[in-house]
């Protein structure tokens, strides 16, 4: 695994400044602080870190959500910036989004194959037979039942919701996968379905994952790599096993401190 899907280079994220709609000066927040880190092909890096530790705006500005302030992106060789500019099919296949709430993000007034069909035209060029057979191999790749397709959102279990959501993200075969709270939303043991399910994905599709989450038991149990971010910042990283049986920053000491543990969820 030394092909790199994704890079970042002294990224930097800010809010703030400037004046304010009353003439006075705008507090500036450094969301993300000059970070660099790299996603192998083929791996799971873990960002992980306490609410506010700009974990999440970093997932967003790799998707597009937000501008960096400084610093550069790489997707899958590319210059993230010249990719976005190509337009979103060009994107799109490249780099997909798996949301924190499965159910919010699916649009309730659609089916599911509505939904999945969607990416499909957007951003495959499928024609309406090829889209139907894509979405049914979807749907079994994800262990949900082919009915799924004629039904709406509500009608699923938040698991359920995140195996479709992760379907969606599948439909334009993109390689590389950010995947912001993924489990977070479920419960204990429906995590640890979902866990083994993104697992079994990775090896079949051959999927990279930024995996971003607070739970170091659910980082110990699906990740590869782990970059510890606090106060913007990445002040650890390494592999799974060496950061978690001999962390060298104390703040990393802490977290894994107080932190339950969870068994691997290797397929």
């Amino acid at each position: 695994m030394t092909e790199k899907a994704l890079e970042v280079r002294h990224l930097i994220k800010t809010f703030g400044g400037g004046r304010s709609l009353f003439g006075g000066r705008r507090h500036m927040v450094t969301a993300v602080d000059r970070v660099s880190l790299a996603l192998r092909s083929g791996e799971t890096l873990a960002v992980v870190g306490e609410s506010g530790s700009g974990k999440s705006t970093l997932a967003r500005m790799l998707v597009g959500l937000e501008q960096p302030t400084a610093g550069d992106m790489m997707i899958a060789g590319q210059d993230a910036g010249k990719l976005r500019r190509q337009g979103a099919r060009a994107f799109g296949k490249v780099v997909q989004y798996v949301f924190q709430d499965p159910v919010a993000s699916l649009n309730p007034r659609k089916t599911i194959g509505e939904i999945l069909e969607t990416p499909l035209k957007l951003l495959s060029g499928y024609g309406a037979d090829k889209r139907r057979a894509r979405m049914a191999d979807l749907m079994d790749a994800v262990q949900m039942p082919a009915d799924t397709l004629s039904r709406y959102p509500h009608e699923f279990s938040g698991g359920q919701a995140q195996r479709i959501a992760i379907a969606r993200s599948l439909a334009a075969e993109a390689q590389i996968l950010i995947l912001d709270e993924p489990v977070s939303a479920l419960d204990v043991s429906v995590q640890a379905q979902v866990l083994l399910l993104l697992q079994e994905l990775k090896q079949k599709f051959g999927l990279s994952y930024l995996f971003i989450s607070h739970d170091l038991a659910v980082v110990e149990a699906i990740a590869d790599r782990v970059a510890v971010m606090r106060s913007g910042r990445v002040v650890e990283q390494g592999p799974v096993e060496a950061l978690f049986g001999s962390p060298q920053d104390a703040y990393t000491r802490q977290l894994i401190g107080s932190a339950p543990r969870m068994r691997r969820t290797d397929p």
